[in-house]
């Protein structure tokens, strides 16, 4: 599903009369997670899953170009864990 067949989605399923306004509604729950997520904090949506900011350490890795070691810093990367009921809709 691309952005824009969701947006479709939502605007059929949520009743909104416009597309754009479905885009707008889309765009302010990205930009909540996404802050939330930058502040550090978990965003847990009861039965769909939560999201976290989750730290990488630092390793030491090979170049497969040039087979010669380089090193990775340590990094923050989102993660997204699927919750009971997202699970469970999946495996129907």
């Amino acid at each position: 599903m691309t952005k824009a067949e969701l947006i479709a989605a939502i605007a059929e399923k949520g009743g909104y009369t416009t597309k754009k306004e479905a885009e707008k509604a889309l765009a302010a729950v990205i930009d909540s997670i996404t802050d939330t997520l930058k502040a550090g904090d978990k965003v847990s949506l009861v039965g769909f899953g939560t999201f976290e900011v989750r730290q990488r350490a630092a390793k030491e890795a090979i170049n497969p170009a040039t087979k010669k070691p380089i090193h990775v810093d340590a990094k923050k990367v989102p993660a997204f864990k699927a919750g009971k009921a997202l699970k469970d809709a999946v495996n129907k």
